[in-house]
Parts: C-alpha cells; sequence; structure tokens
C-alpha cells in the first residue's frame, strides 16, 4: 500500500526534521562524550547535510495558509516550525493582547546560567509585531527599545506578552514583557511600527 503525499504531509515532515535538529543542536551544547565519538559524529553529520542539500531552495519557506486558514510562516526564526532555528513560539491572542508561553534552552545562553538578551530581544521583537498587526496596523520595526530588568533563566517556563497601545498615520506602538510565571517581570520592550506604504488601504485605520 502506498501512502499519498501531500503538502501538508510534507511540511509535517520537514518541521519533524527541524525538531530533531534542534534536539540535536541541544545535544551538541551539553554532549560530554569522548573526542572520537564526536569526529564521528560529526562524520556522520557531514554526509546528512550534503543528502539535504541534494535538493535546496534559496529562502527558508515562505508566508502561506494552513489547512484552518491561518496565516503561518514556517521559515520564521521565531515561530517557524521548519526552522531549527526556531523555539518556535506559539503566539496565542487574547483579544489585542499577543501571549506566548516560552522555555529558554541552554543554546540560547548569553551570560553564565542566562538567556542571552539579544535573544529575548528577539522574541519581544516578534511579539510586539504580531499585536500591532493584531490590531490592524501591521509593520516592519522602526524602533526597538529593550530594558533588562533580571536575569533570563533558561529551562524555567516563562510568559511573554505584548499590546499595542496606539497608531498615529504609518505608525504604531507595542509594549511587552518577558516575567515569571508569577508575573515578575524579567525584561520589559517598547516597539514603534511602519507600515510599508504598498501596505496603506489594505488594512483598518490606513
Amino acid at each position: 500500500m502506498t501512502m499519498e503525499l501531500t503538502p501538508e504531509s510534507r511540511l509535517a515532515a520537514h518541521c519533524e526534521l527541524a525538531q530533531q535538529t534542534r534536539d540535536l543542536m541541544d545535544a551538541v551544547a551539553l554532549t560530554e562524550v569522548a573526542e572520537d565519538e564526536l569526529l564521528a559524529v560529526a562524520a556522520e553529520l557531514a554526509a546528512l547535510t550534503e543528502r539535504l542539500r541534494a535538493a535546496s531552495r534559496a529562502t527558508p519557506l515562505p508566508f502561506d495558509l494552513s489547512p484552518d486558514g491561518n496565516l503561518r510562516h514556517l521559515g520564521n526564526a521565531v515561530i517557524g516550525g521548519a526552522n531549527p532555528m526556531a523555539l518556535p513560539l506559539v503566539v496565542e491572542m487574547d483579544g489585542l493582547t499577543a501571549r506566548a508561553e516560552v522555555t529558554f534552552r541552554p543554546l540560547h545562553e548569553g551570560p553564565p546560567n542566562g538567556v542571552h538578551g539579544g535573544i529575548s530581544a528577539m522574541v519581544l521583537d516578534h511579539l510586539l509585531g504580531q499585536a500591532a498587526a493584531a490590531a490592524g496596523f501591521p509593520g516592519m520595526t522602526g524602533t526597538l527599545t529593550v530594558r533588562y530588568l533580571r536575569p533570563v533563566p533558561y529551562g524555567t517556563p516563562l510568559v511573554a506578552t505584548a499590546e499595542h497601545t496606539r497608531a498615529e498615520g504609518r505608525k504604531s506602538w507595542a509594549d511587552g514583557r518577558i516575567a515569571l510565571p508569577d508575573g515578575t517581570p524579567l525584561v520589559e520592550a517598547s516597539g514603534v511600527f511602519v507600515m510599508p506604504t504598498a501596505w496603506l488601504g489594505r488594512h483598518p485605520g490606513t
């Protein structure tokens, strides 16, 4: 019996490969195996890399619509299920508030036992932009101001949220934070997003 292949099954396979790659990356960051084993695994990975390069694109997977009609971006560096670099972050909307539960990994370390500030900024940049888009004012990041209040731990469940605050012409503003589950803020951010002129008239308020 031959299994019918569909675009969705191929994407699911790609996402599974990306997740296995994340697991591999975590294992590489923490491994203490012997030198000969390190070299043996490196040789196997080189062979696997060549197999994947047998057919490749010039860019990651683009935006598309999922079967339920929602916009998705599987190649995105923050939320992309098919991008090994992504957490991937799963963002949910509660009204106009973007919310995501996030557990950073040792791979995201900056200071000892803490998450790199650039990783925190990347997550908040995405959430702020998604909150602005949900309010009808999608745009590109113009400025991002980040305030680091406390060390961000990895391996600990955290909550990231963002809200659109106001809009003026092509510009919109949003605030967000990464916090402990009890609400203690660790990082706060404010962003200004600018809607490209090509998008004007396609969204509410423009």
